[in-house]
């Protein structure tokens, strides 16, 4: 397997379709994936070649990021695919100096506590959910 953050190796058409079919992304457009990828570090996992995964991580590549969309194609679950994506993103040099991560899963905890990804907890995070406006 290979990672690679190159976007001109990404199977858009895959990866846009499979995150519209998720829980998280199914009110995406095509041009909003687009631009979200476009203004992230992403990660692509390629075995022999073909696309197997994707992530990226937002913010502002300084101080604060956001892990986002990691998935794996169905016939490479489970085999470690999604731990690498994580890992090619925390291990990013342009993130180098990232000290506060965050994301939010409702099923995928296990993933992200062997990084040390806790719970938020005591009251200080906060977040505001809006309809998207356009595309």
């Amino acid at each position: 397997m290979e990672i690679s953050h190159d976007l001109s190796r990404l199977d858009f058409q895959a990866t846009s379709g499979l995150l519209k079919a998720t829980y998280w992304g199914w009110e995406r457009t095509d041009d909003i994936n687009r631009r979200a990828f476009a203004h992230s570090v992403c990660a692509i996992a390629l075995i022999d070649g073909r696309q197997a995964g994707f992530a990226r991580a937002s913010g502002d590549r300084a101080v604060f990021a956001r892990i986002s969309d990691v998935i794996v194609w169905p016939e490479h679950r489970g085999k470690g695919i999604g731990k690498a994506l994580v890992q090619a993103l925390l291990d990013h040099p342009e993130l180098s100096s990232v000290s506060t991560w965050m994301l939010n899963t409702s099923d995928a905890h296990g993933l992200y506590a062997c990084f040390g990804f806790q719970p938020v907890t005591g009251g200080n995070e906060m977040r505001l959910d809006r309809p998207p406006v356009g595309a």
